[in-house]
């Protein structure tokens, strides 16, 4: 099995472990700590987004450095100084996080969030112990970028998956037998995130080669990465401007019960991106390699199986949430009522999350060119259109407006973003990409999907099968009509038949 593939699978099997992880107790958090405080998780997550700001565009630049590095475009030398001028830049900003939500913490619960049955003391003293989380959780992520560059994701998802069981498993015990508060919740996710950070830590200084003298802070070294991480920099706080302002403007709007339930369906959406990060994961370095070695035929091949794959993973699983969002809820909380709050948002969501998806190819080939430019264009134009229609949205349809809103963005990605792109980076294959790479398949996926749902029983809690059954075989039927309507995915189907055929006609 070639190092893509071997990649892949197991940032597949790493990512679904961490989902499955991620998603089967959120109903036991909820049973433990009430809506209201799952809300404050959410405001966690908020947090946590905004404050990638500080990342000054360092995360991906190292991953595409440590990528270069392995193509030959670094020495051990210049690639440590490298991580460790980073390094200290990124631990000064986490300190930084961390006391500024120490002591921001009492404004945020008072004048910010809206809790109705928490006490103002508890959300202050939960917000403050989020600063000490986000910023471990931050460091993490620079050195699980540092490693993703380096190809060792089988490794790396090995790690996390171990991780992200200890948190699932362990904070359900934490709250169940210890202590039933979302303090005790902060708390312990904090430990664990700390000392995953510092078994990747010990991992990436293992696989870097030694340099001839120990590796110290240099500004040269920053300076050589600046307009690449610069750019990614303003596309990071265009893209969570665009990705995050429903959220910002949810949490002041509206009551911390509901905002839980926005929280809860965004959570459900996202789960999608469990078909988008295992590839990008492990393309993104191919990619890079390739652009530096000048192999635009080879790169053109790998961007159109790459744009077919993530397809193939997406959009079928994104239809079918999409359309059967109140039965898969329902089979999950086992709660009508909350099944009925989240299901409208969730079949939103999901169709904005499977739009943003599919541009992950295109935006991967831009940042293999080291073409930073053009999506700060073109996110700025959609900051400038988009935050006043969402905050007008938002106060007067509610989260509603917000969902349907953060999926028309993303069409007009597809729609308008991507011709632009490919007058300059692979010209001639636009038509391919749109044609065969998306519509194709996913109109295919869609009626498939759709058909089904006309015919499924309505979802109910006493019957459960009937939900599972309609899930199923939606879900088989979208996924089979998918391949069967994607080069790659009968190319695929050929090599796995064409063997038990020729048995056959022996």
């Amino acid at each position: 099995m070639s190092s893509v593939k071997r990649n892949i699978v197991a940032n597949y099997l790493g990512g679904a472990w961490s989902a499955l992880m991620g998603l089967a107790f959120v109903p036991l958090y909820i049973r433990y700590l009430g809506i209201e405080a799952y809300g404050l998780i959410g405001v966690f997550t908020l947090l946590q987004s905004w404050l990638a700001l500080l990342d000054l565009g360092l995360t991906p630049t190292i991953s595409r450095e440590m990528a270069r590095f392995q193509a030959g475009a670094h020495t051990p030398q210049s690639i440590r100084d490298l991580m460790c001028s980073v390094e200290r830049v990124y631990f000064g900003l986490a300190a930084v996080v961390a006391l500024g939500l120490f002591f921001a913490a009492p404004w945020l619960a008072t004048d910010w969030v809206r809790a109705e049955k928490l006490s103002t003391a508890t959300v202050a003293n939960a917000l403050a112990v989020t600063g000490g989380a986000i910023a471990v959780r931050w460091v993490a992520g620079l050195y699980r970028s540092a490693l993703t560059g380096l190809q060792r994701q089988v490794w790396l998802n090995g790690c996390t998956a171990f991780f992200s069981t200890l948190r699932g498993l362990g904070v359900v015990a934490v709250l169940a037998w210890v202590s039933s508060t979302i303090m005790a919740f902060f708390v312990f996710q904090s430990v664990l995130v700390a000392l995953e950070a510092l078994v990747l830590a010990m991992q990436l200084r293992r696989l870097l080669p030694e340099p001839p003298r120990r590796a110290s802070f240099r500004w040269q070294a920053l300076r050589q990465i600046w307009r690449f991480a610069a750019g990614i920099a303003v596309i990071t706080l265009l893209s969570i401007l665009l990705m995050q302002v429903d959220k910002l403007v949810l949490s002041k709007i509206l009551p911390l019960t509901e905002f839980g339930y926005y929280t809860l369906a965004a959570t459900v959406a996202g789960a999608l991106s469990l078909a988008i990060g295992p590839i990008n994961n492990a393309i993104y370095p191919q990619f890079t390699g390739m652009v530096a070695r000048g192999e635009t035929k080879v790169l053109t091949e790998v961007y159109h199986k790459f744009s077919q794959t993530l397809t193939l993973m997406l959009v079928p699983a994104a239809l079918v949430l999409s359309l059967f969002s109140e039965h898969a809820l329902l089979l999950w909380t086992r709660d009508a009522g909350t099944a009925a709050h989240v299901a409208p948002l969730v079949s939103v969501l999901a169709v904005g999350t499977m739009l943003n998806g599919l541009m992950h190819a295109p935006y991967t080939l831009q940042l293999a060119h080291g073409w930073t430019r053009f999506m700060v264009v073109v996110n700025a134009v959609s900051v400038v259109i988009v935050v006043p229609v969402i905050y007008i949205g938002v106060r007067s349809y509610g989260a509603i407006a917000a969902a349907y809103i953060w999926a028309a963005i993303n069409a007009g990605y597809i729609v308008f973003a991507v011709p632009l792109m490919h007058r300059r980076l692979l010209p001639a294959e636009m038509w391919r990409w749109y044609g065969q790479d998306i519509v194709a398949p996913a109109l295919a996926a869609l009626v498939a999907a759709a058909l089904v749902w006309v015919l499924a029983p309505a979802p109910a809690v006493d019957r459960p099968l009937g939900s599972v059954v309609s899930i199923a075989l939606a879900a088989i039927t979208a996924v089979s009509a998918a391949v069967l309507t994607t080069p790659l995915g009968r190319r695929r189907l050929g090599g796995y038949f064409r063997p038990v055929w020729k048995a056959i006609s022996y």
